[in-house]
């Protein structure tokens, strides 16, 4: 028996053993909110997803309500021990991105199906069997125990996958409800090397759609080549203005207000662990060839930009000899802390207007980076939970390379935050065939119940 596993109190050892005696009962709570296809971007399954959390938050002993918004409605949940105890606030969502391409599920994206181990269907991992975990963790906790021993609020949204546009609003109008010690949320995967992931931030990001007009309409590339001027041209074109040939971004001030790194920081990604071979098999990039500083530093404290789309003419199969008509250009750029979205929208803006001010630029979604102190207590308190939890050393990193609304919590509700996926490495989130592995669930369920345990023995 390791250290690790010593460690684990008795309560903690009676609530894992209700946690594995109900797995297959957990299993199908989970099933039920999953086949509720609860797409934002679709406008689908949004009431059906909140009157099915409802019930099941309420089954678990949390006071639950939902609170109609501008949108889609945010469910709202709490129990309160004691208003002077510590109070954790748990975020989630109950949205998914839509299953396209569906022809390249190997089971239908809203029937969940287990395959080697793991459930596969659209949500699981993001967001909701990390969601339900959390909910089922309450429920094992309160009947194992009978009670909490820290107060726990629940805040869950329906509109993370189109970019959260009234999180940030509501939290504002509802800071007193909201009011917590710590923000707790568990989205995304674990570390490539399988290791559990303590995370302290997330990338922000800007989301840019550019526009490229040509003729009126599609003209012959023979008949009409060198006459009619090639949209898709003039966006390539841009391009080259925007970005060097090492990869560095020229539209001016991009680099502005980036905050640098602390010795804490250094120290944190220097201890990470690093195993470039997995990684290029986790990814699927034979030729990844980066040494472990680079890539930490890459991966969660710089700036992105990406072409997320490009689409003009003819993509179908054979050929057409056209010029195109129309050419679009979808971009995401992440962002780290303390880039603005919005200043770096109207700095790309900017930079459009001086080098091709017939293409038009849009914002589609906008969301701020976020980073959470590694010098406050509470983050070796729920380190040191996630390490009794999964009986292995968790890997501390100063963020996450993807995004999301955790500025929400660090500036409008002006509370710490942590985030703790819960998912295997290769969950597959926003593609086909996602996934979570069962016990991945199981464990992530337990792993919240060491957090409420290792808060409140503090």
């Amino acid at each position: 028996m390791t250290n690790l596993e010593t460690e684990t109190s008795d309560i903690l050892k009676r609530i894992e053993e209700t946690i594995d005696n109900r797995k297959d009962e957990y299993l199908e709570v989970l099933y039920k909110l999953l086949r509720v296809e609860s797409i934002s971007a679709q406008n689908n399954g949004i009431d059906e997803a909140c009157i099915m959390l409802k019930e099941v938050m309420e089954d678990a002993g949390i006071e639950t309500k939902v609170i109609p918004y501008k949108k889609n409605p945010f469910i709202y949940g709490e129990i309160i021990r004691d208003p002077k105890a510590f109070t954790l606030l748990i975020y989630g969502h109950y949205d998914v991105q839509p299953p396209d391409p569906i022809d390249e599920w190997v089971s239908p994206p809203f029937e969940p199906t287990i395959r080697d181990g793991k459930i596969y269907c659209r949500g699981v991992g993001d967001n909701k069997g990390q969601l339900m975990a959390q909910i089922l963790a309450v429920k094992s906790y309160i009947d194992t125990v009978g009670n909490l021993p820290i107060n726990i609020k629940f805040i869950f949204e329906g509109e993370e996958e189109i970019g959260s546009p009234n999180l940030a609003s509501f939290v504002a109008e509802n800071k007193e409800l909201l009011k917590a010690d710590l923000v707790y949320t568990s989205d995304g995967p674990k570390h490539d090397s399988g290791a559990p992931l303590v995370l302290l931030g997330v990338r922000g990001m800007t989301y840019i759609e550019l526009t490229a007009k040509g003729a009126e309409w599609d003209n012959h590339s023979g008949n009409k080549g060198n006459i009619v001027p090639n949209p898709a041209w003039k966006i390539i074109d841009l391009l080259n203005t925007m970005r060097d040939s090492e990869g560095r971004i020229l539209i001016e001030g991009f680099y502005d207000n980036i905050r640098g790194i602390t010795k804490r920081e250094e120290e944190i990604i220097r201890s990470l662990p690093f195993d470039k071979k997995n990684i290029a098999s986790q990814i699927g990039y034979e030729d990844f060839d980066m040494e472990k500083e680079d890539y930490y530093r890459k991966l969660t404290l710089e700036p992105t930009f990406n072409i997320a789309g490009f689409t003009s003419g003819y993509g179908g199969e054979g050929s057409k000899t056209i010029i195109p008509s129309t050419a679009v250009l979808k971009m995401d750029i992440r962002l780290v802390v303390d880039q603005d979205p919005d200043d770096i929208y109207e700095k790309f803006s900017a930079h459009v207007k001086k080098y091709a001010p017939d293409i038009e630029v849009k914002k589609l979604a906008a969301m701020k980076p976020s980073r959470t102190s590694s010098n406050l207590e509470i983050v070796d308190v729920i380190t040191n939970a996630v390490r009794k939890a999964f009986r292995q050393e968790p890997v501390l990193q100063p963020s996450m390379g993807g995004s999301l609304p955790d500025y929400v919590w660090t500036d409008v509700l002006e509370t710490p935050s942590i985030i703790i996926p819960y998912a295997n490495f290769d969950e597959a989130n926003h593609s086909p065939n996602e996934k979570i592995g069962v016990e991945d669930f199981i464990n992530g369920i337990k792993c919240t119940c060491h957090v409420i345990e290792e808060i409140a023995s503090r």
